[in-house]
């Protein structure tokens, strides 16, 4: 028996009917992914490779629709996490934010000297005040290349191959990056569930530098174009790209196709550049096991 469609044109209406809800789910499917996930009350707890992402993540998660809330900032420079956990309980804005449970997001930046146990100390007291206290300690990148010597210069930088960071890049994760993420995995067992994540952002940072010198850095011509001095301290271009290693691993969503945030925009390329920015954090952190965001998976 052969079966019978009324036709709208030369379309089977059941064929037609098909398409509809296909295409009905399909658009229901993306207006739910594009529903911003929840603001999130973050403090930032940090030295001067991370404090300029309390005031940077602000307008980014604005700017992505999210309700995002400045719970609060310590900063010493140049120092280990477990500096700010033995500040004076009246100095100590990060701990009273802690056990006022006024914080859903930690973020710490531990110095080069592993393992902190400032980063156990703060984690633990968190969880006490809100179990769902997430902590994201920042992998950042080497001080003076990972040198110690007094030639070093800012300067010294320019002369960076891919050869010698992708060397650089692999001496610093065997000497340091191994150490902190063993004691984020211990804490998590220790705690008995993944509470603690790493935000990988030495990765984004290598990758970027890779990207100057193959001439791929839409308006960045030179290593110097990230680093203002011999320390290694960010120029803008660089702050906004660990700033959206921050957004991505607190919100699980890419940064790409954000706005030109206000410290990038009378740079040359602008817009080309902060894309470029977004998708190495984005890749970064999708990259990374301790990070805890993945991808979103391709629908076929």
């Amino acid at each position: 028996m052969t079966a019978s469609f009324r036709r709208i044109g030369d379309t089977p209406v059941a064929a037609l009917a098909v398409i509809f809800a296909a295409l009905f789910a399909c658009s229901a499917s993306i207006a739910a992914e594009s529903v911003p996930p929840a603001g999130q009350r973050v403090f930032v707890c940090a030295h001067s490779f991370m404090i300029y992402t309390a005031k940077l993540l602000p307008p980014m998660a604005e700017a992505a629709g999210i309700a995002h809330v400045n719970a609060g900032q310590q900063m010493i420079g140049g120092s280990r996490v477990i500096q700010h956990w033995d500040l004076p309980e009246e100095k100590n804005r990060a701990k009273a934010a802690l056990r006022e449970s006024k914080v859903d997001v930690l973020t710490l930046s531990p110095n080069a000297l592993m393992p902190d146990p400032g980063i156990d100390h703060f984690t633990k007291l968190g969880l006490e005040k809100n179990p769902t206290l997430r902590v994201l300690v920042q992998a950042s990148w080497p001080t003076r290349e990972g040198t110690s010597g007094k030639s070093f210069t800012n300067e010294t930088r320019n002369a960076a191959t891919i050869a010698s960071l992708r060397a650089q890049r692999d001496a610093h994760r065997s000497a340091w990056l191994v150490n902190l993420e063993a004691q984020v995995r211990t804490l998590n067992t220790t705690i008995g569930r993944t509470a603690v994540f790493l935000v990988p952002v030495s990765d984004a940072v290598s990758a970027l530098r890779e990207k100057i010198v193959e001439g791929r850095a839409p308006g960045l011509t030179k290593q110097t174009d990230l680093f203002r001095d011999d320390l290694g301290h960010p120029h803008p271009p660089l702050a906004v790209l660990v700033t959206y290693c921050h957004f991505a691993a607190i919100y699980g969503r890419s940064p790409v196709g954000l706005p030109v945030p206000a410290s990038l925009k009378d740079l040359p390329q602008a817009d080309t550049l902060n894309r470029l920015l977004q998708q190495l954090a984005w890749d970064a952190v999708t990259a990374h096991p301790l990070s805890g965001v993945r991808p979103t998976p391709t629908k076929s």
